[in-house]
């Protein structure tokens, strides 16, 4: 997240490189809002992020962030049949499979598109932290 500054200015954290990198500031801008999740989240160390341990805590954090998080997620899958509509029409005919297309993005569950669940952070964490093994 955004330090201040001595001027009250935000310094922007610069880009991850990820595909994902704007969903995962989102999802993590929206838990911060939740006080529980945020205290949580703060006392964890990195083992405890990395093993799931904190994903079960989504359970735990308000209906308004949940709902949130659900629109986030659908955003995102709608980005991602897009992207994956454009190779798909880039490669006409070529028989690619949709659903292996669809696992080829290990940040979230594509099995439930319309939800984000305590799997979801688990899964959204799991690929951040292989990325940066």
């Amino acid at each position: 997240k955004g330090e201040a500054h001595a001027e009250g200015e935000k310094i922007e954290n610069p880009d991850t490189g990820l595909y994902y990198d704007e969903y995962l500031r989102q999802v993590i801008d929206v838990l911060e809002t939740d006080k529980h999740f945020r205290e949580k989240l703060q006392t964890a160390d990195i083992e405890e992020i990395k093993s799931g341990k904190l994903s079960r805590e989504l359970d735990l954090v308000s209906h308004h962030v949940r709902t949130r998080l659900d629109e986030l997620k659908r955003q995102e899958v709608a980005r991602l049949r897009m992207l994956i509509k454009a190779k798909m029409d880039s490669v006409q005919d070529t028989g690619l499979d949709h659903q292996a297309l669809l696992k080829q993005f290990e940040h979230l569950n594509h099995q439930n598109p319309d939800t984000f669940e305590p799997k979801d952070l688990d899964m959204l964490i799991k690929a951040v932290s292989a990325r940066y093994k």
